[in-house]
């Protein structure tokens, strides 16, 4: 069944972010959509734990969500929303807190909008424009109010001080795409530490 493959795809990805350290503790948080439902991982939950009772399923019609079971959805659910009222085109997202991209979302900017420099061809390939959201403690209505604003103006983001978050067409599409903003960002730091010297 489609549904369990996705479920298959959702845990494999939050292992392999999580045993890379690529995401800690209860911090990061994914999503897929399928037809009128989406599943979201629970408040709370690990990366390095997911398993298929972890999800929050949530009927979705015209950017309202309704649970259909007792697992609480993330706090960040809203974040994830923004991207499906985006575009029909986008089924998965992915939120971690890096350490690469969230480092690179702590230095000064001079620009919102394409911040980081596609230093790879794929980042572009991948993702396209990455941009900046202004700090908001996490999940809060500040935080959903500023990405909602920005959304449409580029593919995926960095929340500063806080972390990047990628949609994608599929999970693994999301999946490849927060795996190419790290890297870019990796080698972004580096250099900026270099210029430093």
């Amino acid at each position: 069944m489609l549904t369990d493959n996705m479920i298959e795809d959702a845990i494999w990805i939050a292992k392999s972010l999580f045993d890379r350290g690529k995401a800690t503790g209860s911090s990061a948080n994914l999503s897929f959509r399928q037809g009128d439902r989406i599943y979201v991982t629970g408040t709370g939950t690990c990366f390095g734990r997911l398993d298929v009772d972890d999800f929050a399923i949530l009927s979705y019609k015209d950017g309202e969500c309704q649970p259909l079971n007792d697992v609480k959805a993330s706090k960040e659910l809203p974040l994830h929303l923004a991207f499906y009222m985006k575009s029909d085109e986008i089924k998965a997202v992915i939120h971690t807190h890096s350490f690469y991209s969230t480092a690179f979302s702590c230095l000064q900017h001079d620009k919102e909008n394409d911040v980081m420099p596609d230093i790879t061809p794929y980042l572009k390939m991948k993702v396209g424009t990455i941009g900046l959201v202004p700090y908001a403690p996490p999940g809060s209505r500040e935080l959903f109010e500023l990405f909602g604003k920005r959304v449409n103006g580029d593919n995926g983001f960095l929340l500063a001080n806080h972390g990047p978050i990628v949609a994608g067409s599929d999970l693994m599409n999301a999946f490849y795409g927060i795996e190419e903003l790290e890297e870019n960002a990796r080698i972004a730091c580096y250099f900026r530490s270099e210029q430093l010297r």
